[in-house]
């Protein structure tokens, strides 16, 4: 492939690049790019905002370039400040490294883990001597520093900025220093942080590295960017039943940036079919893509299979119904197994139970799970047998 078709696929949904020229020049010496995406393991789960990058990444990895992917256990102390309104809390080092384990096993089912080189930041930044930290910070003016906006905004707004938060951005524009990147990307809440490591890079006698830009992902409440704090995140681990249904759930013109950012068609491929389409066809393409990227065919398939039987009922094909009695307030689980017929005892329906077989609305459950008057819920045992469990009216 010609180093302009690469560019042209790799400018694809970029908000910015610094710079395209200077892009396209690394492309043409025709040889395997370093690229470096860095993530903080600042929560236990990624999310499908992160995905956009990760995917980003793994672009660069099919046209032949080497992801180098940072996982920031020694930046993750301090916590990233860009974008918040207030000091992050600090972690220790325990849940940093629970929280770093999950991420090297998330982030790969995403970009490819063969070819990919995975650093800890801690390998550099936790060398660095007290000289070593001056110098560094010499590279850097407070005036630059309140040229970002969220420092910039609780600066003049009285609120407090730890003087470690001022160090974020050079520790992880050093990042880039250590690994050599040719390429870094981020959200555009991180343009800045780039910049940072592009003038290091300089500094230290580099070639400053190109940094692309990403849009940020807005979360299901379609405001905020998705984040776990705030509740409005997808999380790639998250039950395939919940995904699809967080997936169904989007607004119709937040699906447009959705399938835009995520799908299949992402960076233009689609060329606006999805737009064309039905939003609930266009929801359910975009749902079962992401549940089979991240957790398999079979188990897309049966998500979609769950969520047309728990909101379509009215269809020829909607689940029976178990009706129970007016006087009930509760219903063991294991006892309504052996009533329906789901399970020939108690004992034979807990053995289910622990070992997964079972879910109520999508979710396993535990054996003291019990069904209570008010909700309706949707049983599942196995593939085949589903019910949904209802309370009959009193009086």
């Amino acid at each position: 492939m010609t180093p302009d078709e690469q560019l042209r696929i790799l400018m694809q949904g970029a908000v910015r690049v610094i710079s395209e020229d200077e892009l396209r020049l690394l492309l043409e010496q025709g040889r395997p790019l370093r690229v470096k995406l860095g993530v903080d393991p600042t929560a236990p789960d990624i999310h499908l905002g992160h995905a956009v990058v990760l995917r980003k990444l793994r672009q660069f990895q099919d046209l032949g370039h080497q992801a180098v992917l940072i996982i920031g256990d020694f930046t993750a102390m301090i916590g990233d400040p860009s974008g918040r309104s207030a000091t992050r809390p600090p972690l220790t080092p325990e849940e940093i490294a629970a929280n770093a384990r999950t991420y090297a096993e998330q982030v790969f089912k995403i970009v490819r883990r063969e070819g990919s080189e995975m650093r800890w930041n801690s390998e550099w930044l936790g060398k660095l001597s007290v000289e070593d930290m001056i110098r560094l910070a010499s590279k850097m003016t407070v005036a630059r520093m309140l040229e970002r906006d969220d420092f910039r905004d609780r600066f003049r707004g009285g609120s407090p900025i730890s003087l470690h938060e001022l160090l974020y951005p050079l520790l992880q524009g050093y990042d880039s220093v250590a690994v050599q990147a040719d390429v870094e990307i981020g959200g555009t809440d991180q343009t800045f942080n780039l910049l940072v490591g592009r003038d290091l890079q300089r500094d230290a006698g580099q070639k400053g590295q190109v940094t692309m830009v990403m849009p940020l992902l807005e979360g299901t409440d379609g405001i905020r960017k998705m984040s776990k704090s705030l509740g409005n995140h997808i999380g790639v681990a998250d039950d395939p039943e919940e995904m699809y249904g967080k997936v169904m759930s989007l607004s119709d013109e937040l699906m447009d940036r959705y399938d835009e950012l995520l799908g299949a068609g992402a960076g233009g491929r689609r060329d606006g079919v999805a737009k064309e389409r039905h939003p609930m066809e266009a929801k359910k393409s975009l749902a079962g893509e992401l549940v089979t990227q991240f957790h398999g065919e079979e188990a897309a398939t049966r998500a979609a299979q769950v969520f047309e039987m728990r909101h379509q009922r009215r269809t020829p094909h909607a689940p029976p119904v178990i009706r129970l009695g007016a006087e009930d307030d509760e219903v063991w689980i294991c006892k309504l197994m052996r009533d329906v017929g789901f399970a020939p005892s108690t004992s034979e329906a807990r053995r289910l139970v622990a070992q997964g077989a079972v879910r109520v609305d999508g979710k396993r459950v535990n054996v003291e799970f019990r069904f209570r008057r008010g909700v309706n819920r949707l049983l599942e045992v196995g593939r085949r047998r589903l019910a949904e469990v209802v309370f009959e009216d009193r009086g």
